[in-house]
This record gives C-alpha cells, sequence and structure tokens, in this order.
C-alpha cells in the first residue's frame, strides 16, 4: 500500500492538479484511507473517511493549494500536515 501512496505523489503535478477537480478528489480520499491502513493508525484513517463524503465539497480547494505548494494531497506526505 504504501507503494500505491508513492505512486500517488510521483505523478506529475498537472495529472495531481487534475485531480483536484471536484468530482474527481473522491480518488484522493480514497488515497488517505489506503495511506491510514498503510500506516495502521486510527486517525488517519478517520480523517480519510470524513473527506471522502462530507468532505469532498471543500477539500478540493485545500488539496488543490496543497498540491501546488507541497507536491502532494492533504494528508498524504509523512506526517499530518507534511
Amino acid at each position: 500500500m504504501k507503494d500505491f501512496i508513492s505512486q500517488v505523489n510521483g505523478l506529475p503535478l498537472i495529472l495531481k492538479i487534475i485531480l483536484c477537480i471536484p468530482v474527481l478528489e473522491i480518488f484522493y480520499g480514497i488515497c488517505r484511507v489506503i495511506n491510514g491502513a498503510a500506516k495502521n493508525d486510527v486517525l488517519w484513517i478517520l480523517l480519510g473517511v470524513l473527506t471522502i463524503i462530507p468532505g469532498a465539497f471543500f477539500m478540493w480547494v485545500l488539496d488543490l493549494v496543497w498540491v501546488i505548494v507541497k507536491g502532494h494531497a492533504f494528508l498524504l506526505g509523512d506526517t499530518y500536515l507534511g
């Protein structure tokens, strides 16, 4: 599972920005849950689930900024805000 997250973080910047479109944003939410499962951390999984359905309306803006500034989507780094 960590390989999958590494591959997602290794995508070209333009593809990461396209994945921030509101309808496609669910992909990053699923990646957050997978990242939490790979780390065996309940908080990561809970935050990932909360960003899939209720957070999909505002997370695309946060992810867009995060991808442009840090190079990966929110909660897909090594730390919570990394």
